[in-house]
């Protein structure tokens, strides 16, 4: 299988599975990635999801180049789209998604990486946009995605020059959240799913798409997303919990269906 799925405790992981080919992104592969990200949006027994590769060396390399080198102009344009729709996916699934980064993540692979909601990479991981150096374009929602994280001087400065990054300045420019030894990074993923999951649910899943779809609206009529579902999350038991146990001064015991 080209992309793995399983689950423990709540959290769904899914992995690319071509470690010899660097975990490149190939039409099975793709297709595998949307059909594992769909029987995660539908489970009941996640309420998150890791996105990793197998092996030490990448979490993806990109776009697999042999397949594009004889792929018709079309074809690659319908293999971009599927991307697109996969990231757009993994954006709207509902359920926290985390990319925990086990090496390198180029071109597309960063581009999966960016739709994620948090990004945790080794140690030893190399991050970047190569596109350019191929003559190809980061058309996967790179160009999109990479200013909205890390602004758009950097931006350009990686995609127009092929720049390729260290975890270190990857966290230093805020591409990724947190760096860890390639041993530790499944339980760091763990960890920081564990206690987003402590949540109430509602206040995490509104939060996520207040911050998710505000990006694309004005200052204004984000602020007033934020007050419209601050007063949804109120009318929610979670609300309650929450608040009654703030008063009351202990740790509250949210139930954990989600307002739909």
């Amino acid at each position: 299988m080209t992309v793995l799925y399983g689950e423990s405790a709540g959290i769904a992981v899914i992995a690319l599975n071509r470690p010899d080919a660097l975990n490149a992104l190939d039409l099975p592969t793709l297709q595998r990635l949307e059909e594992m990200l769909d029987m995660a949006a539908a489970s009941s027994a996640a309420d998150a999801v890791v996105l990793t590769g197998t092996g030490s060396k990448a979490f993806s390399a990109g776009a697999d180049i042999k397949y594009l080198s004889q792929a018709s102009p079309l074809e690659v344009r319908e293999f971009a789209r599927l991307a697109v729709r996969i990231t757009h996916r993994i954006e709207n699934l509902g359920k926290i998604v985390v990319a925990a980064l086990n090496g390198h993540a180029l071109g597309g692979g960063l581009e999966l990486a960016e739709a994620c909601m948090i990004r945790i990479a080794a140690s030893h991981a190399k991050l970047g946009h190569p596109e350019v150096r191929i003559g190809a374009v980061a058309g996967f929602g790179g160009t999109t995605r990479l200013a909205r994280l890390v602004g758009k001087g950097r931006a350009a400065e990686m995609l127009l020059r092929g720049r390729i990054i260290d975890a270190e300045e990857a966290l230093r420019i805020g591409l990724v959240q947190q760096v860890a030894s390639p041993d530790a990074l499944m339980d760091a993923a763990r960890a920081i799913l564990v206690e987003i999951l402590d949540q109430s649910p509602d206040a995490v899943r509104l939060t996520w798409e207040a911050l998710h779809r505000g990006m694309n609206m004005t200052l204004e009529e984000s602020a007033g997303l934020g007050a419209d579902y601050f007063g949804l999350v109120a009318a929610t038991e979670n609300f309650r919990i929450g608040t009654e146990a703030f008063v009351k001064k202990v740790a509250p015991d949210y139930t954990r269906k989600r307002v739909e």
